[in-house]
């Protein structure tokens, strides 16, 4: 971003007036304005609010002459059907009355009174029209926010009818006359804005210290102190003394003037100020939104947080939370019945480590100010009319921000068929398929390869003939002419070979987090039901140059770490890199992909690997690469681990890249060795069946149980060595025959033991199990040991690490998937069933050892029990046999096996509407399979010249 001072001046510096525009969702915006505005005023300068909230929210924190308030509201936000739920269609039909019908009288009526104040900006969190109105009173206009509510609204319209959608078209076009935005950490992706400036937290400053408000209250440092922050609290709703720990006591926000609280519950008073009661807590319960995320990090206060339906900026907010380790969820069932006591005394267990700016009132005040007396922070080229066109690409396609950073809220990734903007659902039906394929190959020549009968790639193939369309017809205004279309259309040159890759998600079976340590893995890959959108980005290769070498993977990974919005690129991007550093390869020409993923994020199925593996599959197609599948997967191993950083294995590679379809893929992680495919028998079955819980700091973390399991070879290979040196001494005089030389060869190879997964259970439980410490702080073992031998992860010296638990787990699991495999080649029969759900029960146990466990996980594993057990009481034929947690743990995705039978199925579903009561959520399921990247191959495709007739 360019910024530029273009010398001119709208007002004197110590006389700017600002028009302040406040949404009307709820007292958050209003509290964290009062921050920007009590800096504006605080520089002399005159601040005009116009706003729904109360003017106490306002004239408690500013004593000035120079805060004027406006009592309007022009947009109405989300409209809430009770305490947890937000009322799509209601809040589409208030927004209409608001601030759609009444549109010109508002226009006009602004116009008027922004010049009759004189204002010289107009600032605006985030109400659409202000910015509309600020163009046509020739104001100039920058928005303030952590969301827009463009983004907001288009789930809303999938939920509510396309008569809808034009206002979210509306406020996205308000939103592009806005001239730059002011970007709140925890935002959501916001399309309508091109050029951004992020800004630190937006926190209210306290006014006393932890200790003098527990003094007031009568409350002891050794008093355990949870504030209950919980707007709206459900009707009939009644605390009780036993929901908190004994020794807990709980301050309550919000509390009604009749509501009767036990003597463990502290009524609020209706002013009280709630960031010094928040830093003066243990904890906080309630429900996520800027202002409670805000100051959480910035008192480094754990929250425990309940989920709200259709509360769309939550996800955002929730990851952010998770990142900085001060987030635990509740289920929404037991915030009412009142199991607290787990969530409270894991929230308190956590060290919140947020350690950014929490002056982000102060800074963009001065962003503002700076804007006001007209310095210009917008880059030319990318304003007006492109910065629109820019935003439209999307329409609904929304940047994604994968991992910790972001992530992208569940109904996202049905946006693209539940908008009609791809041809038909990545499932469709053997009828429609062969009408696709038709379509499909009457616009494109297939130069090469096999389309497979793959229902998600003619979709896909479809999609291009419609982008295809949309570039050469002016004929209409209908769907396929909608804006976002014409502008992913310009992304291709359509004269020109295009090709096409494919590659699956995978759904652990067996193996899991034992990849890492050289173990045999069951893995299967699949195709799901989802469809997501995926954003766009673009680079100059140049960028991946140092003079004439590539740069390092280090320099990449901060490149992609610069702007979280952007964060995602690294998957696909980082491949070219990889291809050039590993390969020596050099790319003179561009590069355009259109990148579309069926495998939905955050559910522990590997939606990452298999956009790795697709992407560097689709560029080495076009390049004229041969690379072969597992050669591909350990390069893209290389993407995650060092240029996106994330510490996984080869296994999610491996088998998006050499699975096929209704198979095992059977390989040994060292470092990648395929040692077969296992055919399902058709007898079994296996499902997956998503949590709805994303990694959660809760419990331990997939790299710290990886750093672990590390620790724990280092001391196995110590202890080896210090036995073989005794065992050599003591035998110095005895002649070679009185030697126990298997005994010292084994010791030979276990002091230098390359993977924990060669060491036998038996030879650990004699040897090594009870000589290993529970758990060991990182500063301890490097002191001891130098380092853990791991290149992808860093031991952080104040943290402790579980050692015999993540030491253990691959040892055994190696164990048992061997047996796994050994089991499906056996003669079908009810023991044979049992047997291998046996050894799913077991590997989840292990993984809850190492501390990869969740409430949701738990929950889905149990009622698979209970439906078995049931079955079994009653004399019945059996249906699920076992299940356990994938993947890398701590929410995610739960692998479930069965008998092959319309019964089981409908168990499955029993089980899903169970998990659905208990926690309000309604669980994803995954099933059937596919092939892998390389079985699929690759297609070349060519637009037909010829017209149709």
């Amino acid at each position: 971003m360019r910024i530029e001072d273009n010398g001119g001046e709208c007002a004197s510096i110590k006389h700017i007036v600002f028009a302040y525009y406040v949404t009307g969702h709820g007292f958050g915006h209003a509290t964290r304005v009062v921050e920007v505005v009590r800096n504006l005023i605080a520089a002399g300068h005159d601040v005009h609010v116009v706003t729904g909230a109360p003017d106490f929210v306002f004239t408690s924190e500013i004593q000035s002459p120079r805060l004027f308030l406006r009592r309007l509201v022009l947009d109405c936000g989300a409209v809430q059907a009770d305490a947890l739920t937000v009322d799509r269609l209601a809040s589409l039909q208030k927004y209409s009355e608001t601030a759609v019908q009444p549109r010109d009288s508002i226009l006009a009526t602004e116009v008027v009174w922004l010049n009759s104040i004189k204002a010289d900006l107009v600032v605006s969190d985030v109400v659409p029209v202000a910015c509309r109105a600020a163009a046509e009173a020739g104001i100039r206009s920058v928005c303030v926010t952590n969301f827009s509510w463009d983004f907001i609204y288009a789930e809303y319209v999938m939920a509510a009818g396309y008569h809808h959608r034009s206002i979210v078209w509306q406020i996205a076009e308000d939103y592009s006359h806005c001239e730059f935005l002011i970007r709140l950490p925890g935002y959501c992706p916001m399309p309508a804005f091109r050029d951004v400036i992020d800004v630190p937290l937006v926190v209210r400053r306290l006014h006393k210290s932890r200790k003098e408000v527990r003094k007031e209250l009568g409350i002891g440092e050794d008093v355990k102190l949870v504030i209950l922050n919980f707007g709206g609290q459900p009707a009939g709703w009644k605390l009780k003394e036993e929901y908190l720990p004994s020794d807990w006591l709980c301050l309550v926000c919000g509390a009604s003037d009749t509501q009767d609280l036990p003597p463990n519950f502290v009524k609020l008073p209706k002013d009280a100020y709630t960031p010094d009661l928040i830093a003066a807590s243990d904890c906080m319960l309630g429900k996520i939104g800027y202002g409670t995320v805000s100051e959480a990090l910035a008192y480094k206060l754990p929250f425990v947080f309940v989920r709200r339906d259709y509360f769309n900026e939550e996800p955002f907010l929730r990851n952010m939370l998770e990142f900085y380790q001060s987030g635990v969820e509740m289920i929404r069932r037991d915030l009412l019945t009142g199991h607290w006591k787990p969530y409270l005394e894991r929230a308190i267990s956590l060290k919140p480590c947020y350690e950014g700016g929490i002056n982000g009132g102060e800074v963009a005040a001065h962003i503002l100010q700076e804007t006001a007396i007209g310095k210009n922070y917008a880059s030319d080229k990318l304003s007006g009319a492109r910065r629109l066109r820019d935003a439209i690409i999307l329409g609904y396609q929304l940047q994604r921000v994968p991992g910790r950073d972001v992530s992208i809220p569940e109904w996202y990734t049905n946006a693209e068929n539940e908008l009609g903007l791809s041809a038909g659902t990545l499932t469709s039906q053997m009828s429609e398929s062969n009408s696709i394929t038709d379509l499909c190959i009457e616009d494109f020549e297939i130069l090469h390869g096999d389309l497979q009968g793959l229902s998600d790639t003619m979709s896909f193939l479809n999609c291009l003939v419609e982008l295809n369309n949309v570039s050469d017809s002016e004929k209409n205004n209908e769907k396929r002419q909608m804006r976002e279309r014409k502008a992913a259309a310009g992304l291709f040159n359509w004269e020109e070979d295009i090709f096409v890759t494919r590659a699956p998600g995978r759904l652990d079976v067996m193996g899991g987090i034992a990849d890492y340590s050289g173990s045999l893995v069951l893995q299967v890959s699949y195709g799901s039901e989802l469809s997501n959108r995926g954003p766009t980005f673009d680079m100059d290769l140049s960028d991946f140059m140092e003079g004439d070498q590539p740069i390092s993977y280090e320099k990449a990974k901060k490149y992609f770490a610069q702007d979280p919005s952007q964060k995602w690129a690294a998957y696909v991007a980082g491949t070219i890199l990889v291809l050039m550093k590993e390969l020596g390869l050099r790319f003179e020409d561009s590069i355009s992909m259109l990148v579309s993923s069926a495998v939905p994020e955050g559910k522990g199925v590997s939606s990452s690997a298999s956009v790795e593996v697709a992407s560097m599959s689709a560029i080495a197609a076009a390049h004229g690469l041969s690379i072969s599948p597992r050669d591909l997967s350990l390069l893209c191993q290389k993407v995650e681990n060092h240029i996106v950083g994330a510490p996984c294995g080869v296994m999610d590679q491996m088998t998006s890249a050499c699975g096929e379809a209704n198979k095992l893929l059977a390989m040994v992680c060292q470092p990648a060795e395929i040692i077969g495919l296992v055919a399902i028998p058709s007898h079994i079955r296996f499902w997956g069946i998503d949590s709805g819980i994303r990694h959660s700091v809760g419990g331990a973390d997939y790299g710290s149980v990886r750093i672990g399991a590390f620790m724990g070879r280092k001391m196995i290979k110590a202890i080896a060595s210090t036995r073989l040196s005794q065992s050599l001494s003591t035998a110095n005089g005895v002649s070679p025959d009185e030697l126990d030389n298997d005994g010292l060869e084994l010791l030979e190879i276990e002091a230098s033991l390359d993977y924990l997964c060669n060491l036998s259970p038996h030879r650990y439980e004699a040897l090594y199990g009870k000589l290993l410490p529970k758990s060991m702080l990182g500063e301890t073992f490097l002191e001891k040991y130098t380092d853990h031998g791991d290149t992808v992860t860093v031991i952080d010296k104040k943290r402790t690490y579980g050692v015999i638990a993540a030491t253990k787990h691959p040892v055994y699991e190696n164990f048992r998937v061997k047996a796994f495999k050994a089991l499906l080649t056996s003669e079908s029969s009810d023991e044979q069933l049992t047997a291998l759900g046996e050894l799913l029960y077991q590997c989840h146990y292990s993984y809850s050892a190492c501390g990869l466990g969740s409430d949701g996980t738990e929950r889905l594993v149990q009622l698979v029990q209970e439906m078995q057990h049931d079955k079994v009481s009653r004399g019945e034929d059996g249906t699920l046999y076992g299940a356990k947690i994938t993947g890398g743990g701590s929410g995610g995705t739960v692998c479930v096996i069965g008998r092959n039978s319309l019964r089981s199925s409908q168990h499955i579903l029993d089980i899903q509407q169970r998990y659905k009561s208990a926690t309000g959520y309604l669980p994803f399921i995954f099933e059937g399979s596919s092939p892998g990247a390389g079985k699929f191959g690759y297609l070349r495709i060519r637009r037909r010249i010829t017209p149709k007739s």
